[in-house]
């Protein structure tokens, strides 16, 4: 009688499976990437529903931006899943734990003081990270943002993303026809309104957007400058300083960025639909109880030992290598099929938020409203289907125009 045994142990079949598992999906990902790159290529006219709305040279130089952006991405993503693989085949992260080990052991500190072990793992390969990612991010920066006129840094990324925003002037919105009109829709579905702001965001980014935040009866409304045409920098920077020549006038129309009014309060009626739809509510039930139970099989998972021998700790259980391992690599499946479900149930409440907007009779503001903030950001109305369904959190452009009942300009 003979008994059939596995050729691998145990851990390694593990170890393989994760790999094979990550060149799946990232396989997978540039099969996607493959797909809207070929709308971008192929797509060189304007979409007959946009025809009056987006003028070519707005479309080309979209189309061409996220072109530059798609290349990018492929060979970074290529790169960086060709180093993660390198790093698991040659012992990477056992050979950074040992180094961090070696580090706190000049201190005095024994392998009995895991935490600080941990510390120095942390640094060690942040470091590392951010090292093999530079090169990657320079480009990036300075040279698809530069080329397309979207950098306007000088080495201050961290500054404007971290720092900045400690330290945004919030403005609270002028008496007036905007902040009355603001005030009467809050009221009219009984939201709790207390302030509108109104925030420099234009110094960080050029970036549009409109938020509330707040608890229970004290909510705030915060406005991005760059959402207000009449508050916009760039509107107020190209004014000409004579309107005799009509060309002027043209040149300035089409540089004009930000919503009016009336498109203003679609967007919001849009933000609104969110909170009295409930899908604020929704998004941190679904949150926390996706936290409670990665945390419950991660109590589960962290005494099996077949699980650090697959990456090479035959020795020790760190739990900080335990966190790696089973939230990176074993809950991988699991991630993807979430993140696409909730990609899914994102697009589903972007489109209840339009419907409600347009329940308040504010369709056709609202899609005027998203040509403009598409047209700012130098977004491409068109997207392969199969692409948009797994990427795109919010539907695109043409999807929600065409649900809104509208796709023309009033």
């Amino acid at each position: 009688m003979f008994a059939w045994a596995w050729p691998w142990p145990t851990s390694g079949w593990i170890f393989y499976a994760v790999l094979v598992f990550s060149w799946t999906v990232y396989l997978w990902e540039a099969y996607l990437a493959y797909r809207q790159r070929r709308i971008y290529r192929l797509t060189l006219q304007v979409p007959q529903e946009l025809g009056k709305i987006m003028d070519t040279d707005t479309f080309e130089k979209s189309r061409l931006y996220q072109l530059d952006k798609s290349n990018f991405s492929f060979w970074s993503g290529l790169y960086s899943e060709t180093e993660g693989t390198l790093i698991l085949l040659f012992g990477g992260i056992p050979f950074v734990w040992k180094v961090a080990g070696t580090v706190t052991a000049r201190f005095g500190l024994g392998p009995e003081y895991e935490i600080f072990q941990s510390l120095s793992f942390l640094i060690l390969a942040t470091l590392f990270s951010a090292f093999t990612g530079l090169p990657w991010s320079i480009y990036n920066t300075f040279v698809i943002e530069e080329k397309h006129g979207f950098n306007q840094q000088v080495l201050v990324t961290i500054y404007a993303d971290y720092i900045a925003p400690l330290f945004d002037k919030f403005t609270p919105l002028p008496e007036g026809e905007l902040k009355e009109e603001i005030e009467s829709m809050s009221k009219s579905i009984s939201f709790p309104l207390t302030k509108v702001y109104v925030v420099e965001g234009s110094k960080r980014s050029s970036h549009s957007n409109a938020y509330f935040y707040g608890f229970f009866k004290n909510k705030r409304i915060v406005l991005f400058d760059t959402l207000l045409e009449d508050y916009s920098p760039l509107n107020k920077d190209g004014e000409p300083e004579t309107d005799t020549l009509t060309e002027d006038k043209s040149k300035l129309k089409n540089k004009k960025q930000g919503c009016n009014n009336p498109e203003v309060l679609a967007v919001l009626g849009h933000e609104l639909g969110h909170w009295k739809l409930g899908h604020t509510v929704k998004n941190i039930v679904i949150s926390q109880m996706n936290s409670f139970l990665c945390f419950f099989l991660f109590a589960v998972l962290i005494g099996q030992k077949e699980l650090f021998m697959a990456f090479g700790f035959y020795n020790s259980q760190p739990t900080l290598i335990g966190l790696m391992i089973i939230f990176q690599f074993i809950f991988s499946p699991y991630n993807e099929v979430l993140s696409f479900c909730l990609t899914v149930l994102s697009r589903r409440f972007e489109f209840q938020a339009d419907s409600f907007a347009r329940g308040m009779g504010r369709a056709s503001e609202l899609c005027s409203a998203l040509i403009k903030l598409n047209k700012d950001n130098l977004g491409f109305p068109v997207a392969d289907w199969l692409f948009s369904m797994w990427h795109y959190s919010h539907p695109p452009l043409l999807e929600r125009l065409r649900a809104l009942g509208s796709t023309k300009q009033d």
